[in-house]
C-alpha cells in the first residue's frame, strides 16, 4: 500500500545566534520532504511528507538546539491568506 502524502506547515524560532541553521533546513527539503515545499515565508515552510509529524520532528531535532521553538501542524484544504497569485497557485496545487 503506498504511504499516504500529507501537508504540513512547520513553524519555527531559530533562536541561537550565531548557530549554522543549514543542516535544518536541508533536512527539511531534502529527508523529509518528498520534493514539494515552498517556503514564502521568513520562519515557514509548507511541504508535503509521508512521514506523521512525530517522524519529521525526531529527523529535524539533531539540528534544533534547547532555546529554539518549532511546531508542525497538518495544513488542510480550508485555508486563506494574502499571497501572489503566483504563489496560491503553487500551494493550492499542494491540496
Amino acid at each position: 500500500m503506498k504511504p499516504l502524502v500529507k501537508t504540513y506547515m512547520i513553524t519555527y524560532d531559530l533562536s541561537k545566534p550565531g548557530q549554522d541553521y543549514s543542516d535544518f533546513k536541508k533536512i527539511l527539503t531534502e529527508d523529509i520532504s518528498n520534493g514539494v515545499w515552498c517556503h514564502f515565508w521568513d520562519s515557514s515552510y509548507l511541504f508535503q511528507t509521508n512521514l506523521t509529524a512525530n517522524e519529521a520532528m525526531d529527523k529535524l531535532r539533531p539540528a534544533i538546539d534547547s532555546t529554539d521553538r518549532v511546531i508542525i501542524v497538518e495544513a488542510a484544504k480550508d485555508h486563506q491568506g494574502w499571497m501572489t497569485d503566483k504563489q496560491w497557485d503553487y500551494i493550492n496545487k499542494m491540496f
